[in-house]
């Protein structure tokens, strides 16, 4: 296979070479905005923080299609972009976040490093983990997005101590046989996710532009989304075993 992808590689013209390169960049850009986003939260700009890491995560939403319309794997098959996906959306979902929950004074402050370096372990692991898809698509327990977590503990400033148990209870569901909606890749019922994650989006981005100070129908909204894009599959899956 190695040997018929570089057969294949080389009779691409070099515009087509630079071109399918040109995406490896385009995803690795969302480390040097990894960078950027972590030196915000040093120096305690949280907003601008997340709106960083939403930078990064618009890249790693837009790269792959990019990626397979110009058929990258087999344009530049010495570069895998399967690799420099997890590289960058690690430290993007949660290298970055786990500075930011750690540091932030929203945990325990006993707690708050052991829970950072869980989150820091445990998404290792799940980026690793070569079960974290299901045959459908699906996310396999909770899927190491720890800049949403972030976000909603921003959101909600809870009491320290629930903050705590929730990050907490988000790194041990990380390896729980659970499943939760991808938001573009899950066939069933793609319409509705993709317009909840739009309206999301628009929420998010109030909340962002207040710096978190939003009504209750905001804040409620973004968390109505959440628990649907959480536990919809939830649902279906235990419905169907009660019918069977």
């Amino acid at each position: 296979m190695g040997q018929a992808n570089q057969q294949d590689s080389s009779l691409a013209s070099p515009l087509m070479r630079a071109a399918a390169f040109s995406v490896h960049i385009f995803t690795a850009l969302g480390a040097g905005v990894a960078l950027i986003a972590l030196l915000e939260a040093v120096r305690e700009h949280w907003a601008a923080m997340f709106w960083w890491l939403g930078i990064a995560l618009v890249i790693d939403g837009v790269d792959g299609p990019i990626a397979r319309r110009l058929d990258v794997v087999r344009v530049q098959p010495n570069w895998s972009g399967e690799v420099l996906d997890l590289v960058v959306d690690f430290v993007t979902y949660v290298f970055v976040p786990a500075y930011a929950i750690t540091a932030s004074g929203l945990l325990l402050p006993l707690a708050a490093p052991l829970l950072g370096a869980g989150i820091a372990v445990s998404g290792a692991l799940y980026f690793s983990d070569r079960r974290m898809k299901a045959a459908d698509n699906h996310f396999r327990g909770f899927p190491g997005l720890w800049n949403i977590a972030a976000f909603y503990l921003f959101l909600l400033h809870w009491p320290p101590a629930l903050s705590s148990l929730g990050v907490a209870v988000l790194i041990v569901l990380t390896f729980a046989p659970f499943y939760v909606v991808h938001p573009v890749r899950v066939v069933r019922l793609r319409w509705l996710t993709l317009l909840l994650i739009g309206v999301w989006a628009v929420l998010a981005v109030v909340a962002l532009a207040n710096d978190f100070h939003v009504s209750i129908a905001v804040t409620a909204g973004l968390c109505v989304i959440a628990a649907y894009i959480v536990g919809s599959d939830a649902a279906i899956r235990l419905v169907r075993s009660l019918n069977t």
